[in-house]
């Protein structure tokens, strides 16, 4: 890691932040030609003051450097620099990445990137699209990007893991600092399946101001930002602000009229973002920018029109009742018009098969990945 380390000089010196940082690696294209450079070379560089001279000149590194870095390696972990090949492409591009990211699992340069984002209070409609989504597009090739919170980016990685695909996760803590705590086992199956990702020292807290600076990450490394259920001041916004920002895709899943956990995101369908209702809306919208591999998604597609080919009249009736809204058993009784026992029957095959989705409280729901 010994050309880790003048990286973390760089990143440390008094006034530098990311965006001085990028304009100084692209103009010297190594942080060690920084250090090196006459006071003259420096104020060449654009929003380089004599201050900040005098600050690079003087800075030495910080002790705690040696004591990260072997941590870093007793753990597993890598740090991938601006200018290492896996650093992610799109991410390269925005005015202030990160110098470098801290990686628990393998971060690689998959040609497409998505990130799905969300409240953490989400509704089981909001969860149960979200997982559908993100398993659709991960069969597709499509890495899901998130941020590990409770709720919507939790259900966003899990629906990638499930279609055995391969997501990342940005953290606004440390990669030692797990947050919620109770998502270290999903930290883990990610850092299996693909990454875990952070800008921030080992321990550092997630502390709120943290947040709003790792989204940048989220949507500045993908092609777009899906955004399903977010209120009038959800964080998530500013995930879709700065994706827009950055020359991205804007996505937004719509939700129920009747719920403020919505709000956000008919703002954003609002203000011209593309509605989206199902994988392929996604794809259709990016489709001059990437090569997805169809078949998987194909195959998929068969596979459902094949169990509902299986299905008897009644039962067929039974899936046609529900939607992506959560139906009550007694509700959905007096639609179909059969009687409780021949509909718990009919709703345990359907679940069995993955065409319907039970929920607390006798709740059922079109299995959304068979849609």
């Amino acid at each position: 890691m010994d050309n880790i380390r003048p990286w973390f000089k760089l990143k440390s010196v008094p006034g530098v932040g990311n965006l001085l940082g990028k304009r100084l690696i692209d103009h010297f294209k190594s942080p060690q030609s920084i250090f090196q450079a006459s006071k003259e070379e420096l104020l060449q560089v654009d929003g380089v003051t004599g201050r900040h001279v005098t600050a690079i000149a003087a800075h030495k590194m910080p002790q705690w450097v040696e004591a990260e870095l072997d941590l870093v390696k007793r753990k597993g972990y890598h740090i991938i620099t601006l200018a290492n090949s896996n650093y992610p492409l799109l991410l390269r591009q925005i005015p202030d990445p990160p110098p470098f990211l801290y990686v628990s699992g393998r971060l690689e340069n998959s040609p497409v990137k998505i990130a799905v984002v969300g409240s953490r209070n989400a509704t089981g409609y909001g969860l149960a699209t979200t997982k559908s989504l993100s398993t659709n597009l991960a069969a597709l090739g499509v890495s899901i990007v998130s941020g590990m919170a409770r709720g919507i980016d939790t259900a966003a990685h899990q629906g990638a893991l499930a279609a055995g695909g391969n997501t990342i996760a940005v953290l606004g803590s440390g990669l030692e600092q797990i947050y919620p705590a109770d998502n270290k086992p999903l930290f883990q199956r990610i850092s299996e399946q693909g990454a875990v990702v952070s800008e921030f020292s080992l321990f550092t807290k997630p502390e709120g101001h943290n947040f709003p600076i790792r989204n940048r990450i989220i949507s500045g490394m993908t092609l777009g930002t899906v955004v399903v259920e977010a209120t009038k001041n959800s964080g998530s916004l500013i995930t879709a602000r700065l994706a827009a920002e950055q020359n991205r895709e804007v996505f937004a899943v719509p939700g129920s009229i009747q719920s403020f956990k919505s709000i956000g995101t008919h703002t954003l369908i609002k203000q011209g973002a593309k509605l989206v209702v199902n994988a392929q809306d996604i794809i259709e919208e990016l489709t001059p920018m990437i090569q997805y591999d169809q078949s998987s998604g194909n195959n998929q597609g068969k596979a459902d029109e094949d169990k509902l080919a299986l299905l008897t009249a009644d039962e067929l009736q039974v899936y046609e009742a529900l939607g992506p809204y959560p139906v009550h058993i007694d509700d959905l009784a007096r639609t179909v018009n059969l009687g409780p026992g021949r509909l718990s029957s009919i709703l345990l095959k359907l679940e069995l098969n993955d065409l319907v989705q039970q929920s607390p409280g006798n709740f059922f729901t079109v299995a959304l990945s068979s849609n």
